[in-house]
C-alpha cells in the first residue's frame, strides 16, 4: 500500500455565413498604391499639379459587424436558473435575442474571467428551439462579455456581462441527507491493514484469524486492485467466505491513480461483487487537481455498488498540506461515507496529541464520521501506539485501524491487545478551521459550496477573494453573526446547515 508515502474549444471554426442583404466587408483592396502617386522618372513626364487632390490610401475596413449584434440574453429553463437572468452554469443555456441571428452563428465566450474574445475563445453554436435560439455554455467558459464569430474573422459587437458559475445556481435545495449505509458497524473496533496476504502469517487464513482475535481485531482492510486494470486475485469470495468463517469482517481498499477514474471504480465494483464488507479508497497525491477524475470515479461506483454501501476514504489527515486534493468531492454528497486518515505520526514528525487535534479541526467540516488511521511499522514507541488508541476513545471514534499487518513487530502485536486507560491529559479539539480572505483550497471550495446555497452569486473556485469575503459578511449579518468576514466555528455551522450546490467539474477546476 502506498499509503505512507482545454482548452482550445478546438476554436469553433466560425461557418461561411452572410447576412441577407448585407456583403462581407472588405479587408482593403490588393496592390493598390499606398500612397500619394510619384512622379513619372520617364522624359517628358510631369509631376501632378500642385492643385490637384492627392490620391489616399485605401482605408481597412473594420472587421466589426454592426448589423448583426445581441441585444438580450437570459438564462433557460427557471428551474436552473437565479433570479438574475444573466447568470448561468456551465453547460446550462442561454436564449439569446438579437438583429439577425441565426441558428448555427458560433457564440464565443470568455476562456478566463473577463479575458478577451477570440477566435480560439470557449465557443457553442445556435440552436433553434420553437421560436427561439438558445446556446449552451461551453465547460471551459468563464465570466465576462460575449460575441457572434463571423466568417473571415469577422465578429460583432459584446454582449454583457455574462455571469458563469461551475456549481448549479437553481433554487436552493433543502439540505441532502446520504442513504444510510447498509453496515455502519463495519468500521467500529480495532481493524488492521493487510497489503499482501502471502506475508501476513505466511498467508494461512487460521493463522490471521488466530493472531487477529488474539490482538482484539475485528476487521481487515486487505488490498483488492491498483489502478485502472490490475485486480489482486488476493481478494477474492473465497477468502471473504472463510474469514467471515472465522469471525472476521473483510473490508476491501484499492489504491486509484485518477488516470482512468472509471476502470478504477470498477476494480472497486468487483471487490464489493466478491463480498467486501466495506470498500476504503486509497486516494493520494495522483488525485490532488484532478476533481473532475474523482467525480466521475465516485458516480461510476456508486451507480454499480448502491447509494448505502458502506464506502470510505483513506487519505491526507492534513487538509491544509494538500489544498488542491479533491476532499470535497470524496467525501461530499453521494461519496464516502467514513473518513479514515492516516495519522502517521511519526513518519509526520508530531505527537500523537498534536496529530489528533490538527487531523480533527482539518476534516471537521466534511460532515463524516472519522476512524483514525495509525501506525504500527516504523519502530513506533508502544507507549506511543498505546496513547493512539486511547485517544481515539476520547475524540469519540467508535473505531480505529492500523496499516499494516506484515510491518508490525511482537511489541506491536501485545500493544494492541492492551486494556485502554482512560486519558485525563487530553482535551479533545473541537475547533473549526479558520477561512478569511486570501485563504485558498478545497476548505475554501467546501465553504463556497454551501454559501452559494444562501448567496447564488457565490462562485466556487477555491480562493478567498473579494467577492466570497463580501458574501460571508452579508451571510454572517442574515445569522445573528458578527460580520467580521472570518469563516470561524459560529459560521461554519451556520453553513454546514445548508445542502452545498452541486457542482459539475467535468472539464475543469477549482482555481484555488
Amino acid at each position: 500500500m502506498q499509503l505512507r508515502r482545454i482548452f482550445l474549444a478546438g476554436a469553433l471554426l466560425a461557418p461561411m455565413l452572410c447576412v441577407a442583404g448585407t456583403p462581407a466587408p472588405s479587408l482593403g483592396a490588393t496592390g493598390g498604391s499606398a500612397g500619394p502617386s510619384a512622379p513619372s522618372t520617364k522624359s517628358g513626364g510631369s509631376a501632378p499639379s500642385p492643385s490637384a487632390p492627392a490620391k489616399r490610401a485605401p482605408v481597412k475596413t473594420s472587421a466589426h459587424v454592426t448589423t448583426v449584434r445581441i441585444t438580450r440574453v437570459s438564462c433557460t429553463p427557471s428551474s436552473r436558473c437565479s433570479k438574475n437572468p444573466r447568470q448561468v452554469s456551465l453547460r446550462g443555456t442561454l436564449e439569446v435575442e438579437g438583429i439577425h441571428l441565426a441558428p448555427n452563428m458560433v457564440v464565443a465566450f470568455p476562456s478566463s474571467p473577463g479575458a478577451r474574445i477570440s477566435r480560439f475563445s470557449p465557443a457553442s453554436r445556435l440552436r433553434r428551439s420553437g421560436r427561439s435560439l438558445l446556446v449552451t455554455v461551453p465547460s471551459h467558459a468563464h465570466s465576462g462579455r460575449i460575441k457572434i464569430l463571423l466568417s473571415k474573422h469577422r465578429y460583432t459587437s459584446s454582449f454583457g456581462p455574462i455571469y458563469v458559475y461551475a456549481h448549479s445556481i437553481g433554487p436552493p435545495a433543502a439540505k441532502l441527507v446520504d442513504p444510510a449505509p447498509s453496515d455502519p458497524s463495519v468500521f467500529d473496533g480495532q481493524g488492521m491493514w493487510i497489503w499482501y496476504m502471502s506475508h501476513s502469517s505466511g498467508g494461512s487464513v487460521a493463522a490471521i484469524a488466530a493472531q487477529a482475535h488474539a490482538a482484539g481485531v475485528t476487521t481487515l482492510f486487505i488490498k483488492s486492485s491498483d489502478g485502472s486494470t490490475n485486480y489482486w486475485s488476493q481478494f477474492s469470495s473465497q477468502l471473504v467466505a472463510e474469514l467471515h468463517a472465522n469471525g472476521l469482517k473483510a473490508c476491501a481498499w484499492q489504491y486509484v491513480y485518477g488516470s482512468n477514474p472509471a476502470g478504477e471504480a470498477a476494480l472497486g465494483a468487483e471487490a464489493v461483487t466478491n463480498g467486501a464488507d466495506c470498500l476504503v479508497i486509497d486516494a493520494e497525491a495522483e488525485y490532488e487537481g484532478h476533481y473532475a477524475a474523482a467525480q466521475t470515479y465516485i458516480a461510476d461506483l456508486r451507480a454499480t455498488i448502491g447509494e448505502g454501501y458502506p464506502l470510505a476514504l483513506a487519505s491526507f489527515p492534513y487538509v491544509n498540506y494538500h489544498p488542491k486534493f479533491p476532499y470535497s468531492v470524496f467525501l461530499g454528497p453521494g461519496g464516502a461515507q467514513f473518513n479514515l486518515p492516516q495519522m502517521y505520526w511519526k513518519d509526520i514528525g508530531q505527537s500523537v496529541d498534536t496529530l489528533y487535534a490538527n487531523t480533527y479541526i482539518a476534516n471537521r467540516v466534511y460532515g463524516r464520521p472519522i476512524f483514525p488511521l495509525g501506525q504500527t511499522y516504523g519502530g513506533v514507541s508502544s507507549s506511543d501506539l498505546l496513547r493512539f488508541r486511547e485517544e481515539a476513545v476520547d475524540y469519540g471514534a467508535s473505531g480505529l485501524s492500523f496499516w499494516d499487518w506484515q510491518e508490525t513487530p511482537a511489541s506491536g502485536w501485545s500493544t494492541l491487545a492492551a486494556p485502554l486507560a482512560p486519558l485525563t491529559s487530553v482535551v479533545p479539539n473541537t475547533s473549526f478551521p479558520e477561512l478569511k480572505s486570501g485563504s485558498k483550497g478545497d476548505p475554501v471550495l467546501w465553504m463556497q459550496e454551501h454559501l452559494a446555497t444562501a448567496v447564488p452569486a457565490q462562485e466556487t473556485t477555491g480562493i478567498f477573494a473579494s467577492q466570497t469575503l463580501a458574501d460571508v459578511q452579508s451571510f454572517q449579518s442574515s445569522h445573528g453573526i458578527a460580520p467580521s468576514g472570518v469563516v470561524e466555528a459560529a459560521t461554519w455551522q451556520a453553513l454546514l446547515a445548508l445542502a452545498p450546490v452541486a457542482v459539475s467539474w467535468t472539464g475543469t477546476a477549482p482555481q484555488g
